[in-house]
């Protein structure tokens, strides 16, 4: 499959790590784009992002990539962590960067958009634009992480909302515990 990870400058960077780390490189196309202050962020929270060599990466100013465009087949897109900044954007079809076009495109083809906001708490205008995206035909994946199979590290906590994602992407995730399994499927 070939999706498009985006990566806004909201805390929580981890999250968007972890998912890099998850979608096996050798069997779907990703490209990865970073906001302005993406990368900021994450080299304060966890010492700059590590993305895949097989991974492409995009400036979030050209729009001189595939996936701005309805003409190019992608299967999904993960805002991963979405700023509330960045899904207002999103939901009054504010396409001012390469993610929010990106975002857009998906929305009127009909493509799986994820937004992962990592923001709290939301304020009115926030949640209505949350509902916004709802009804425009967006998956919202809030990173509210589960501990009912006890984590015991910050990337296991990570990890339950990275599973949610890799769920939606349809991308298998053998590793992961699931509600009232015991061990991880692995195979």
């Amino acid at each position: 499959m070939k999706f498009v990870v985006a990566i806004s400058g909201a805390s929580g960077a981890i999250y968007a790590q972890r998912l890099l780390h998850a979608i096996p490189a050798e069997k779907h196309e990703v490209h990865v784009v970073l906001s302005t202050y993406a990368k900021q962020i994450a080299q304060g929270e966890i010492g700059g992002l590590k993305i895949p060599k097989a991974f492409a990466v995009h400036d979030n100013k050209s729009m001189e990539v595939p996936f701005v465009s309805g003409s190019a087949k992608f299967d999904a897109m993960v805002v991963i962590p979405c700023s509330m900044g960045t899904a207002g954007r999103i939901a009054h079809g504010y396409s001012d960067s390469v993610i929010t076009r990106a975002a857009d495109v998906f929305l009127k083809e009909k493509r799986k958009l994820i937004i992962v906001p990592r923001e709290t708490p939301w304020n009115l205008l926030q949640a209505r634009n949350i509902v916004s995206l709802l009804e425009a035909g967006a998956t919202v994946i809030p990173a509210i992480p589960s501990f009912y199979h006890n984590p015991q590290t910050v990337e296991e906590v990570a990890d339950t909302v990275v599973a949610r994602v890799l769920d939606h992407l349809g991308v298998d995730n053998p590793s992961i515990k699931r509600w009232m399994e015991t061990e991880p499927a692995l195979e």
